[in-house]
């Protein structure tokens, strides 16, 4: 059976806890328990796509859109939609600095993960995610 839920959040730090929040609320409903790691994995892979969002998408943007799809095979797709044309990279990080370790932890975590254009209307950046 395949079901999906998506919702738009403003596009404000206090969002991400928001789109975490949700997307944990809409597997635990599905019947995925709290606590389980690939559920974890889900929550965190959907954490650094929204503040990815919040940080680097267009200042002029108010929202952004947030997908999460059970698939029938018990994987999940995960899709974070914003307006902005860059398309997002991994990039090499020190050591020591703070930032711009996200995409290498979706990388890590996701079995698959990439950039769908929609023209002129941004772009969604997706992760499929293996569940139990």
């Amino acid at each position: 059976m395949l079901r999906r839920n998506s919702f738009r959040l403003p596009r404000h730090p206090a969002s991400v806890g928001l789109a975490r929040r949700r997307v944990r609320d809409h597997l635990a409903d599905w019947g995925h328990g709290d606590g389980e790691p690939a559920l974890e994995d889900v929550v965190l892979v959907v954490s650094e796509l929204a503040t990815n969002v919040v940080r680097h998408g267009p200042l002029l943007e108010r929202e952004f859109e947030v997908a999460v799809t059970a698939l029938a095979d018990g994987s999940c797709l995960v899709e974070v939609s914003d307006e902005g044309m860059a398309v997002p990279r991994l990039r090499e990080v020190g050591q020591w600095e703070e930032n711009g370790r996200g995409l290498q932890l979706v990388d890590h975590l996701a079995a698959a993960w990439g950039v769908w254009s929609r023209g002129r209307h941004g772009k969604t950046v997706w992760a499929l995610m293996g569940m139990p």
